[in-house]
């Protein structure tokens, strides 16, 4: 049974910031990107980027998408971080910290060495509904260069779904049961 909710954007408690981040691949040329963002507790933008990774799978672009993200947040000084993405394998390959042998055991490596600074992070998954911003820098690492970029926090595009998350707007999605 599925019942209809709506989903928005939630921004994290005063003293911490979230990182929405994304990974997409587009399936015809295999050409993958991701992304992500820093927001704090009012939804203001304090650090956005996209890396245009070429190719390589989805779940390595969700990977890259967190840990590139991750390092950002800790260069720029940010100490207590809520990372949100929309890939439930990612979450949970994050999460689980023990795959040695999983073919992105290199880039799950260098997520557990991130972890050893002296900071809080917590994963959690969102729906995609909630992580438009995110969503909409991985489109745009598609046309940018190889490599990363750091992304304007006033570019205008971006602006524009950031207001939409801060107004709090949502979308119904169906969601399955639990029980």
């Amino acid at each position: 049974m599925r019942t209809e909710v709506e989903i928005s954007w939630k921004p994290p408690p005063p003293e911490w910031v979230t990182l929405n981040s994304d990974g997409s691949v587009h399936t015809e040329s295999g050409h993958a990107a991701a992304d992500g963002l820093i927001r704090d507790h009012i939804g203001r933008c304090l650090a956005a980027y996209a890396i245009n990774l070429g190719s390589c799978s989805i779940t390595r672009a969700e990977l890259r998408g967190v840990v590139e993200g991750l390092q950002l947040a800790w260069d720029t000084g940010f100490r207590r971080v809520i990372v949100e993405l929309d890939s439930l394998c990612a979450v949970q390959l994050l999460r689980s910290l023990n795959s040695p042998d999983h073919q992105q055991a290199a880039i799950i490596q260098r997520f557990k060495e991130l972890l050893t600074h002296q900071w809080e992070v917590v994963v959690s998954h969102i729906f995609r509904e909630g992580n438009k911003c995110a969503d909409h820098l991985a489109s745009r690492g598609h046309l940018l260069p190889l490599g990363y970029h750091l992304i304007s926090c006033s570019d205008p595009t971006l602006c524009n779904f950031i207001m939409y998350d801060c107004q709090g707007l949502s979308e119904p999605r169906l969601v399955l049961n639990k029980g």
